[in-house]
């Protein structure tokens, strides 16, 4: 049998879509193709069809006992211009039209070097359909060009997160003043809002620029979630706004990280996070954050998540072994060195060295971080210490935390655990030279409903436990949090929680009296 007798038997046979034979055009290969009302993918390498088909046999729906079985057979392993759908079917019962033979026609020319009789004769009859699938072609490549030229880069990725937050705080004790102040100031309920888009771009395969553009309305003065009401200790982790306006967009996070090697990571940007170039993060709780004090390793000191000009070097073996030093400068984009600079008096510098091991399902780590006071690092601490770390001087703070998780989910929780301790230089008698902290957080996954989790932690924050000169402050307190999240679709999330601060002014506290804050919330998420 000819070729032009195979070309013509096999569709007529099988009814072959043409638009998926192999179309050797970048239009064609790119784009949806649309040929008087025919609408099909050509064949590509990218796996969205069945590439390169080099023989009849990879048709899962064609058999030998198909009477042009042959002819269709000769047209692939001959001629290799032929190919099928996605799911691996070639679909020969469809009706072939007259523009979807010339679009196979136009298909095998490439691969046939004679020009026959049999040949001439075929192109003759088809030369109209040819003409004006040829003239289609060229259009949709013109079009196609068009859009690859104004298309939003295909190198980078787009993720958001959009967050409500409805709640209140009401606060309680025998400190009637204290009680009623705060309940006035602080005690309404709010609807805010937290917007964040990020963008990851690669220019290589293996770098990574971030962009993260933020907005919010949670007024840090006036709204108990975006201040932490008197003690500044019930932020939540989602709660943002930029300035003394609300709504206004910012650039939140800016930073660069490439590999040195297989091993090695370097990290730098003009705005970027202590957290950013840790090498581990020795925590699995939560997965979805509420108060932000309880998000950070049960340390903040050590893990201040200080962001600004900053550059750091991590390393992660295979073994699981992980290492890490960084430098950020909070005020790194001043060039006064008397209010800023990058590694001056005045930097607002945290340098971090941190060493730990990551497994399957574990990971433990071990941080120093060298604070420069002065300049609100160390944010989460009782009203008390943290009046003492806005003097002069340094802070060296130690962690250690570490996280489990079981293998699979049921009654046993993630368990994540961490401590702080900080040492601060001090040159008068009564400031805290010695502070500490600790966290406990508990994490159930499928809880009631697959995709459902829960959560609940306790910790204190930073707490002055010496002072110089020998004396032991009673600045201690708890926090205690308990979460519950309702998947509603796998990109939207409700979460009620509650809160309780025992004693959220510590030292502060008047003398003989007890106050407490009680917070509670509905958090939904949107995450796109």
């Amino acid at each position: 049998m000819t070729f032009v007798q195979q070309l013509l038997v096999a569709p007529a046979a099988l009814g072959l879509l043409v638009p998926l034979a192999v179309v050797n055009t970048p239009a064609a290969q790119a784009t949806e193709l649309n040929i008087n009302g025919v609408s099909d993918y050509a064949a590509t390498a990218s796996g969205n069809s069945l590439d390169q088909v080099t023989s009849v046999t990879q048709f899962s729906d064609v058999v030998p006992t198909d009477w042009a079985y042959q002819a269709l057979a000769n047209l692939v392993e001959t001629y290799g211009c032929v190919a099928g759908y996605p799911n691996g079917t070639f679909r020969g019962n469809r009706a072939m039209t007259r523009y979807e033979a010339a679009a196979l026609l136009n298909a095998c020319l490439d691969r046939i070097t004679a020009v026959t009789d049999e040949l001439r004769r075929l192109l003759k009859e088809f030369e109209t359909e040819l003409a004006i699938l040829k003239g289609r072609v060229d259009g949709l490549e013109a079009r196609v060009g068009e859009l690859e030229a104004t298309q939003f880069s295909t190198t980078t990725k787009l993720k958001g997160q959009a967050t409500w937050v409805f709640g209140a705080s009401r606060f309680k004790g025998s400190a009637s003043r204290l009680r009623s102040e705060s309940n006035e100031a602080l005690g309404g309920t709010t609807f805010n809002h937290d917007l964040q888009l990020a963008l990851e771009t690669s220019f290589t395969g293996k770098d990574q620029l971030t962009t993260v553009l933020r907005g919010g309305n949670f007024d840090g003065d006036g709204n108990v979630f975006g201040s932490g009401g008197p003690s500044g200790l019930a932020t939540l982790e989602t709660a943002f706004q930029e300035g003394d306006r609300p709504n206004l967009v910012a650039i939140d996070k800016l930073f660069y990280s490439f590999p040195l090697g297989d091993e090695i990571t370097i990290t730098t940007g003009p705005i970027v996070g202590q957290e950013d170039m840790l090498a581990i993060w020795p925590s699995v709780y939560p997965s979805d954050p509420i108060l932000d004090v309880l998000t950070v390793n049960g340390a903040p000191g050590a893990y201040n998540k200080n962001k600004g000009a900053g550059v750091g070097i991590s390393w992660a073996a295979e073994s699981g072994a992980r290492a890490s030093a960084n430098y950020v400068a909070a005020n790194g984009a001043s060039s006064d060195t008397r209010s800023g600079g990058f590694a001056t008096d005045e930097a607002g510098g945290t340098g971090t060295l941190q060493l730990g091991w990551e497994g399957e399902h574990w990971g433990v780590a071990a941080l120093y971080s060298k604070v420069q006071n002065g300049q609100d690092l160390i944010v989460y601490a009782s009203p008390f210490a943290s009046d003492r770390f806005s003097d002069r001087g340094v802070t060296h703070a130690y962690a250690l935390g570490g996280f489990w998780q079981p293998l699979e989910s049921g009654w046993l929780p993630s368990l994540s655990l961490g401590w702080g301790i900080n040492q601060s230089d001090t040159q008068r008698k009564g400031q805290v030279s010695t502070s500490q902290s600790w966290r406990a957080g508990l994490e159930w996954s499928d809880v009631l409903m697959a995709g459902n989790n829960a959560g609940m932690a306790v910790g204190q924050p930073v707490f002055a436990t010496d002072l110089r000169g020998g004396d032991t402050p009673a600045d201690g307190q708890f926090i205690w949090e308990w979460w519950y999240q309702f998947q509603v679709t796998d990109n939207i999330s409700v979460t009620p929680a509650l809160f309780y601060l025992s004693r959220p002014m510590g030292e502060l506290t008047p003398n003989g009296s007890t106050f407490q804050q009680l917070g509670g919330l509905i958090k939904t998420t949107f995450v796109f």
